[in-house]
């Protein structure tokens, strides 16, 4: 699947997202969900569901790059971060990494998606 592909059709995915916080407890420490969700390319910068929690309020993803993202905070909130997109035939991979601020927290937010099929909006 290439980008042109992708920015041109919905696709349906089969989602699968893994939470991990590394600062946790072993069995605290990672939060894997499944969801078959349709996305176009614009929307790989709200599939991170993370940032509709209400501690990345403010936050959201600015284009760096063609594949990259940066996190992008209200100012004084200290938080800082940032995604990739990896996208290959067949299969789509995300990860957004986020350092908290005024904390010594991070945690990252992965997703890994497989084309279903071709969805209609």
């Amino acid at each position: 699947m290439t980008w042109l592909l992708l920015a041109s059709v919905s696709w349906n995915y089969m989602l699968t997202t893994e939470v991990s916080m590394p600062h946790l407890e072993d069995n605290l420490r990672y939060a894997i969900t499944h969801e078959t969700r349709c996305l176009t390319r614009d929307e790989l910068l709200t599939a991170f569901s993370v940032l509709q929690h209400p501690s990345l309020s403010g936050c959201a993803l600015r284009p760096s790059g063609e594949t990259t993202y940066d996190l992008v905070c209200r100012p004084g909130s200290g938080t800082t971060g940032e995604a990739h997109w990896d996208v290959e035939p067949g299969h789509l991979s995300g990860t957004l990494h986020v350092r908290l601020g005024g904390k010594n927290m991070t945690f990252s937010q992965r997703i890994t998606a497989v084309p279903l099929a071709q969805c209609n909006r």
